[in-house]
């Protein structure tokens, strides 16, 4: 097995492993011994679901998160560079370092030259955009919006402004709880020809993708999205 940091995508909620992980992930993750994660205990979950038979007691892991002091974090690729020790990133969700704060040991990776693999999996922001109907050769991802509702309607005139000028799908995301909150400052903020689509609990049961214009979406039944991580998109 090649000496890299390997980026693991992990599953976007309780899908089975199996349904979204390619074979050759799972022999990848089965020689790591070196970790650094989002969250221990979920990436704990993660490898035990991906293999049963993975002793959990003998991995090392490496805690990296929005809490993480990033001056602190110089040592976690040692067991690669000193010892050629293969190491894995795990997220929380989707694909290590979008959207992630494993970036910054990506970034820490380029900058020592080590090699840096990629490894294929969900990433609920693309698989958002391909459900959508929107362009997809240009497109724009602009993580969370400000939480201060005048603004957050700024933005997202800016986004909308932008969407039109340049032909760009403009896509965004907010946390659960607040979801309905954005739908409704969505509805009052952008034209009546826009089109926004939400993608919701993407691979899941729950999976909901639908696309309708503003005006559309005033007329419908808003989906009940409390506790299900969404991607938001717009487009003319």
């Amino acid at each position: 097995m090649e000496a890299a940091l390997y980026l693991i995508p992990v599953t976007l909620g309780d899908t089975p492993v199996e349904q979204i992980m390619p074979v050759y992930n799972h022999d990848i993750i089965v020689q790591i011994k070196y970790f650094i994660v989002e969250n221990i205990r979920s990436a704990r979950r993660f490898l035990a679901k991906t293999d049963k038979n993975i002793n959990i007691g003998d991995l090392i892991f490496y805690e990296l998160n929005e809490h993480t002091d990033l001056k602190s974090i110089g040592n976690y690729l040692d067991p690669l560079v000193n010892d050629n020790s293969p190491m894995g990133v795990i997220s929380e969700a989707g694909c290590p370092a979008i959207a992630d704060p494993g970036a910054a040991i990506v970034a820490l990776a380029q900058k020592k030259k080590i090699k840096v693999i990629p490894l294929s999996g969900p990433s609920s922001i693309v698989m958002a955009l391909m459900g959508s109907g929107f362009n997809g050769q240009n497109f724009a991802f602009s993580g969370y919006l400000p939480v201060k509702p005048g603004d957050r309607t700024n933005k997202l005139k800016q986004l909308e402004s932008r969407m039109y000028k340049e032909d760009q799908t403009q896509i965004f995301i907010e946390t659960p709880y607040r979801n309905e909150k954005m739908i409704e400052t969505v509805l009052n903020a952008c034209k009546p020809d826009t089109k926004l689509c939400i993608a919701a609990g993407i691979t899941c049961p729950e999976e909901y993708i639908r696309t309708l214009t503003i005006a559309q979406w005033k007329k419908e039944k808003i989906p009940e999205l409390g506790k299900i991580p969404a991607i938001f998109l717009l487009y003319k």
